[in-house]
């Protein structure tokens, strides 16, 4: 009955176009619009109506979304917008952004408010909606909202997001196909019980002794180690790494020979580079638990070993041991793991390779991860195309994964990490052209310096031969 209603309440309302005031009026299920208002077209961003809306599919729910719809330059397109960690926000800037595009845009707090995993422990149902409720249940409420105001529903729509967002895509691909037409989903921290244990593992492995930390100059003393031994590897010198996993780099190279020195590393301080780049083990098994992270990768480690207990440390304190007190010091990588993916059960992880529904209506998946990523290692979304391939055969024609050398974590780094995966993915939905290469570029001062092509995996860039190695047009995407 609860479905019949909300669509006899969507089809009247795209019967005609609605003032934006009048949208707080507007009836749909477990749904309180708190805002509808007209926004004055401000810097570089049209006018727009906001609506703010509070959504209780159960009876402990309390999911906040914002939808913005432009104006008047609507593109008759939506697209939803991800969350980072544990999310608890919704972040402005990312809906000006979008509606500067000419989309209608939304975006949820996934349920609860702040950074932490703490709002796990003793409701269920808010985990349940962090982890997948909220962001469908946002989807089909802001279609909603978006024919009632325009008067007919959006023609197109499109998810876009990364970390926790590239997550939330790819559990839409996977448990609601028919959600969206294209997505983008970059760095995916999709095999989330496998990577809060990676996460515990980086920090215990800098944190147990302190004297095995690796300070942000040692850090950096290591990346200039691992330039000089890779970086050419790809015949091209210029300070990035365009396939890590061609780098066999030691960090037993750079033990001090006498004292401790700010240009080498301490015993302790060695071994756990080598567990960093290494990855958490099954110490019963001996398979891997979760990829390590690339060599290349290193600047970004001391913020990660500040920052990852936090993410890690929360799903084992607050969803799998229900335990506040829970001390991370204590995970067992063989029991803990599996009573972590057991407790999940597929609630979380968005780790099903069986994306056949998602591609039998021609919907697209854009991926994209940066070799440099410091927070969720990139061999994980190759691992998750590969598990695709697997399942499917050949996807080429619905899933593109590019890997973007020198980038960090969704962005920033020493490799041209400025790129518009939305605008190609549109290419692919809309005009049928699948991307071979996506234009990337990198800026100082706030000026372009490289442009370099990302290519689709398994291709890379290699150089031509000639002409300046800042230029894109001098690399064409092979199979190196």
């Amino acid at each position: 009955m609860r479905i019949a209603l909300f669509l006899a309440a969507l089809s009247a309302a795209a019967a005609s176009a609605a003032t934006c005031e009048s949208l707080a009026g507007l009836k749909l299920p477990d749904t309180t619009i708190t805002v509808a208002q007209e926004v004055a077209a401000a810097a570089n961003t049209p006018a727009y109506c906001r609506v703010a809306a509070t959504l209780k599919p159960s009876t402990d729910s309390d999911i906040k979304i914002e939808v913005w719809l432009p104006t008047t330059t609507w593109h008759e397109k939506f697209v939803a917008n991800g969350n980072g960690g544990w999310s608890g926000s919704i972040t402005p800037q990312t809906l000006a952004a979008a509606v500067r595009r000419g989309y209608a845009t939304a975006m949820t707090d996934t349920g609860h408010q702040g950074g932490s995993g703490s709002f796990a422990l003793g409701h269920p149902e808010k985990l349940t909606d962090f982890a997948y409720r909220a962001v469908h249940e946002m989807t089909v409420k802001s279609k909603a909202v978006i024919a009632a105001y325009y008067g007919k529903p959006a023609k197109l729509s499109y998810w876009n997001g990364c970390s926790s967002g590239g997550k939330q895509g790819l559990k839409e691909a996977q448990r609601f196909p028919d959600d969206f037409d294209g997505i983008v989903a970059g760095a995916p921290a999709n095999y989330w019980t496998h990577l809060t244990a990676q996460s515990v593992w980086t920090v215990e492995a800098a944190k147990a002794d302190p004297a095995g930390d690796i300070p942000a100059a040692k850090a950096q003393a290591i990346h200039k180690a691992v330039l000089a031994a890779c970086d050419a590897l790809d015949g091209v010198k210029d300070n990035l790494i365009e396939n890590p996993t061609r780098c066999h780099f030691d960090p037993q190279s750079l033990l001090c020979k006498a004292a401790d020195a700010p240009d080498c590393l301490t015993a302790l301080q060695v071994e756990t580079a080598k567990k960093v780049l290494g990855g958490p083990m099954n110490p019963r098994t001996k398979q891997q638990i979760f990829p390590g992270f690339e060599p290349g990768s290193e600047q970004g480690w001391p913020q990660t070993f500040q920052m990852a207990g936090g993410l890690g440390g929360d799903h084992f304190k607050y969803v799998v041991f229900k335990d506040a007190n829970w001390d991370l010091k204590s995970l067992n990588y063989d029991s803990d793991i599996a009573q972590a993916d057991r407790i999940d059960d597929g609630q979380i992880n968005a780790t099903d390779p069986n994306l056949a529904p998602f591609f039998k209506h021609g919907g697209k998946l854009l991926m994209y991860h940066g070799w440099a990523d410091p927070l969720i290692p990139s061999q994980n979304s190759i691992d998750y195309v590969k598990s695709v391939q697997g399942k499917l055969g050949n996807v080429d024609d619905s899933l593109r994964l590019f890997m973007a050398p020198g980038v960090g974590h969704c962005a920033g780094g020493d490799g041209p990490s400025t790129f518009d995966m939305l605008g190609a993915l549109e290419q692919w939905v809309e005009q049928k052209h699948a991307p071979e290469s996506i234009l990337a570029s990198h800026s100082s001062a706030g000026a372009v310096d490289r442009t370099r092509p990302l290519c689709a995996y398994p291709n890379q860039a290699v150089y031509k031969g000639s002409g300046s190695i800042d230029d894109a047009q001098n690399f064409d995407c092979k199979v190196r």
